[in-house]
């Protein structure tokens, strides 16, 4: 019997970002031809490069406006335990971003018509504002619906962390203040590390991710918080957006700017700033 291959999360994390372009602009350059090729069918009257134009000024627009919305959708995700504060902020981004792709797409219609001799007229804007919204606002729902289900589906795959809750009856198991294990949940399944397992913790949005083992288990914590939890015999604050383990630091650079370059055991370069590496160098006994 053979072992059935398994998905390898650490390599998807090298390419996951040439990954996300690549089905962002194939996404769109799939949609924007066969768009075209129906517009062409819809304006036989047409010349064939005016559909084009068309079609493909729109998808470019969206495709430059997209880490705009990536921005935004991180910033306000949606949630269960947030969608009602998020959707009224998502409305103003929408009419924003049906007015920027409006401008865009037409600008660039305009650059594509004069380039031909010919003069490209829009129309009143106040005409076709309406018209636009209804199509943007479904476009801009449609990529934060994408963005959403893609989080929870990396979520599910790399695995979440969360503190053990105190039990209905009798004493907790351990100190809540500051535990000694961190419940994580992966592919459906749950189960306990050690907190002096984690090499590193890293500030993400309105989550902290425990890296364990090649691995970050995100935690809706701040820093602050999470750092008051960790044992301050092992776990210091090394810069604003990382916490490290002692136990898995292998090498401090500095750097000419007064800030260090962190090597863990793992290989993995951690920033060290200024303001924390006096600390840091004290804790080993080497004063600044």
């Amino acid at each position: 019997m053979t072992n059935q291959p398994t998905f390898d999360y650490r390599e998807f994390q090298r390419w996951r970002r040439p990954l996300e372009i690549a089905f962002w602009v194939a996404l769109y350059s799939l949609n924007a031809t066969f768009n075209s090729m129906t517009s062409v069918i819809d304006h036989p009257g047409q010349p064939a490069w005016q559909p084009w134009t068309w079609e493909w000024s729109s998808a470019l627009v969206f495709l430059a406006m997209l880490p705009a919305v990536i921005v935004v959708e991180r910033r306000w995700p949606f949630r269960l335990d947030s969608w009602r504060r998020s959707l009224p902020l998502h409305l103003l981004a929408s009419v924003l971003f049906s007015v920027a792709h409006v401008a865009g797409m037409v600008a660039l219609r305009k650059l594509a018509y004069a380039a031909a001799g010919q003069h490209y007229d829009f129309g009143p804007w106040w005409a076709n504002a309406g018209y636009e919204y209804l199509k943007d606002v479904r476009t801009y729902f449609s990529i934060v619906a994408a963005l959403t289900l893609y989080r929870l589906w990396l979520l599910r795959l790399q695995g979440e962390a969360r503190l053990l809750s105190e039990p209905d009856e009798g004493p907790p198991a351990e100190p809540l203040e500051r535990p000694e294990r961190f419940l994580v949940r992966k592919l459906g399944r749950e189960f306990l590390i050690n907190a002096r397992e984690i090499e590193s913790v890293q500030a993400s949005g309105n989550y902290v991710n425990l890296h364990v083992r090649g691995r970050d288990y995100p935690l809706r914590a701040t820093m602050a918080g999470i750092e008051e939890r960790l044992d301050p015999l092992r776990f210091v604050r090394v810069h604003r957006s990382y916490v490290i383990n002692l136990d898995y630091l292998a090498e401090i650079e500095p750097l000419d700017t007064g800030d260090a370059r962190l090597q863990m055991r793992d290989g993995a370069k951690i920033p060290c700033s200024r303001r924390y590496r006096a600390a840091l160098r004290e804790r080993f006994g080497q004063p600044d």
